[in-house]
């Protein structure tokens, strides 16, 4: 199975709809999604490391390589305010 992934700017997501729907069905993924991004914020803000975030919007699967800033339970934050939600988060790497 070969998936592609568009990459995108982070200045683009603002203007991306996402539906309500996870991208991940196992219990297992959704809480290695939650450990990487916690992961993935500790890197953003101590080591400044930029990451990839693999997701999905209303139209297609898409990339973007950015520093997070913060996480909540629902949203990841990055630069200037721009969200991912977390539920259409396929991979942090």
């Amino acid at each position: 199975m070969s998936t592609t992934f568009e990459l995108i700017d982070k200045e683009t997501i603002a203007s991306l709809n996402f539906p309500k729907t996870d991208v991940l069905e196992d219990k297992e993924e959704i809480a290695s999604r939650k450990t990487n991004l916690e992961r993935a914020l500790s890197l953003g803000n101590l080591e400044h490391v930029k990451i990839k975030i693999y997701f999905e919007d209303d139209s297609s699967k898409k990339m973007v390589e950015t520093t997070i800033w913060g996480v909540t339970d629902n949203r990841v934050i990055l630069k200037q305010g721009v969200v991912i939600p977390v539920n259409r988060i396929y991979k942090i790497v």
